[in-house]
């Protein structure tokens, strides 16, 4: 709690930045610690049907399923299980979580070239075990912008076999329920009540975190594993895919220039480890929007000429790797309430009619720390918490993108990263924030969020209307002329945030085909957010972690 205190004025620029949300049902807790090691307990030589680099959303159900078929399944996750972090347990633990950063913190924190922070999972479980928990299925043009061959009935099969697993309802009330009243007000109708569908209008969305406040990440799915035929190796970072020239058949549907044969792992002791496949086996890259493209580089996949200048052989040449790099933005605003308030995470989302920006709101009791305080009081073993609440919209798409470069030929680093914020030329990015933030206006003048002003008075002696003041705003208010374009487009560029849904690098189309395989590749494909161009519907996690089933 200390390290929290001391760290107030990042929690307070992530308060304003965004996130995520999680929780289980069924599973049997801790079941995957039986088949679960640290990279340094394995051999230096070992074979699988199928290599999956990455123990995230994606990764864990994909792993699970396909032992569960029989086959014999290596997991790689580049950071430790959740177990080790007690904060990551709880709701209450979320802001500790992203607050700390050391070397081997279950969140890994980086910077766009922007200048926006940001955070990238390192845990088993990945984003699922750091986020804010909420879930919510894709919106369904989702199924006709991303080009893979979908089957619908297969899909709706892999969200439930997730839900089953892992959603609950969450108790709704005091800040969330403000909101959601305060949509409503705003004309974000019909409501839906509770609901894991997309659906115009304000609704309840599932929680991957239980009544009693327990998260349960994508990490319980491998509680679904065949015991028997899986291996996770913990604090394994892959260094390269191995990939073999192979003979180019023009006659066949997809040409394959390379076949991918097995990965060099690093364990925390820089110890390298090979892991082969089977013949017939695959490599499968989850390892995120980040993870995935960087390790096709530095396995040799990606633009010719820029290889070369790393000195990087050329497995194949495809210039789209890294290219097509989204991240949703977000704005909004946090306010101080007068009075004690509940510690919530995301819960209510609003989306109005046409999708254009999502609304959603967190609140939380966090440390206060102070210039004079110890000056004013003694400094004792109980800190001073204040209470703070946020709304915040995501903007839909985006139109606008970026790119990744390598910041280096080691693995552990993350790359650079560009997202090109609001640089479409469309301004559709931009005309979608506006939209949201004054949205959020909207609901702030709701009467529902009426109690969240100070008191200053009451309309009559003896009477019962409370006069209420203005907000006391947490950072940047919203602008008093809200009907200004201009003034609003400059709110939405000074206070741009990441809700952490960045995604692409791996396009769909473009990087993998229909299948998900690597275009140019043999036993190679790329399963993660790395692979889409949209973000699925208010928050992807849902989406991504169907994707590992389906």
């Amino acid at each position: 709690m200390q390290e929290m205190a001391e760290n107030l004025p990042l929690l307070l620029l992530l308060l304003s930045h965004g996130l995520f949300f999680l929780h289980v049902a069924t599973a049997t807790p801790r079941s995957y610690h039986r088949f679960t090691q640290d990279a340094t307990q394995f051999p230096a030589i070992s074979e699988y049907d199928y290599i999956i680099v990455g123990g995230g959303a994606a990764g864990c159900p994909l792993a699970a399923t396909l032992s569960g078929g029989g086959s014999r399944v290596l997991l790689l996750e580049r950071g430790g299980a959740p177990d080790e972090y007690p904060s990551l347990a709880t709701a209450s633990g979320f802001l500790p979580t992203i607050s700390t950063t050391s070397q081997d913190s279950p969140a890994q924190p980086f910077s766009s070239e922007e200048g926006v922070a940001n955070i990238r999972a390192r845990v088993l479980g990945g984003g699922s075990a750091i986020n804010a928990g909420f879930y919510s299925r894709a919106h369904p043009e989702f199924f006709t912008d991303v080009p893979f061959n979908w089957d619908l009935h297969q899909v709706n099969k892999s969200y439930e076999w997730i839900e089953r697993a892992l959603v609950h309802r969450p108790d709704v009330r005091g800040w969330q329920a403000a909101l959601r009243d305060g949509l409503i007000e705003a004309g974000v109708s019909p409501y839906n009540g509770f609901t894991v569908e997309h659906m115009t209008g304000t609704k309840i969305g599932g929680s991957i975190f239980d009544a009693a406040g327990r998260r349960h990440s994508a990490a319980d799915l491998l509680a679904y594993a065949r015991h028997d035929r899986i291996r996770v190796a913990t604090r394994a970072t892959v260094d390269r895919i191995f990939l073999h020239q192979v003979q180019t058949n023009f006659s066949s549907v997809l040409p394959a220039t390379a076949e991918a044969t097995g990965v060099v792992f690093l364990d925390r002791l820089g110890r390298r480890h090979h892991a082969m496949t089977r013949r017939g086996g695959e490599v499968i890259l989850c390892a995120g929007a980040l993870g995935s493209p960087q390790l096709l580089l530095l396995s040799g996949v990606g633009p010719r000429a820029y290889l070369a200048t790393w000195g990087i052989p050329v497995a194949v040449d495809n210039p789209d790797v890294g290219e097509y790099l989204y991240d949703n933005p977000r704005n909004g605003i946090s306010i101080l309430p007068p009075g004690p308030i509940d510690h919530s995470l995301i819960q209510v989302v609003g989306i109005p009619d046409g999708g254009d920006a999502f609304l959603e709101a967190a609140s939380y009791v966090v440390p206060f720390v102070s210039p004079v305080e110890s000056i004013l009081f003694h400094r004792t073993a109980a800190p001073l918490y204040i209470n703070v609440a946020t709304i915040m919209e995501k903007v839909a798409g985006p139109a606008s993108f970026g790119s990744l470069r390598l910041a280096s030929l080691d693995p552990h680093d993350s790359p650079f990263v560009r997202f090109n914020y609001f640089t479409d030329p469309s301004n559709l990015d931009l005309n979608r924030c506006v939209s949201g933030l004054r949205r959020v206006g909207d609901v702030l003048q709701s009467r529902s969020m009426a109690i969240f002003r100070p008191a200053i008075g009451t309309w009559l002696p003896g009477g019962s209307d409370v006069m209420r003041g203005e907000f006391h705003y947490v950072g940047s208010p919203l602008p008093a002329n809200r009907s200004d374009d201009d003034v609003m487009r400059g709110f939405c560029r000074r206070n741009v945030a990441t809700l952490w849904h960045y995604h692409g690098g791996c396009v769909a189309g473009k990087v993998v085909d229909r299948e998900f395989r690597v275009i140019g590749t043999r036993g190679l494909r790329v399963v993660d957010g790395s692979v889409l161009t949209v973000s699925p519907g208010t928050n992807p996690q849902a989406t991504i972690m169907m994707m590992g089933r389906y």
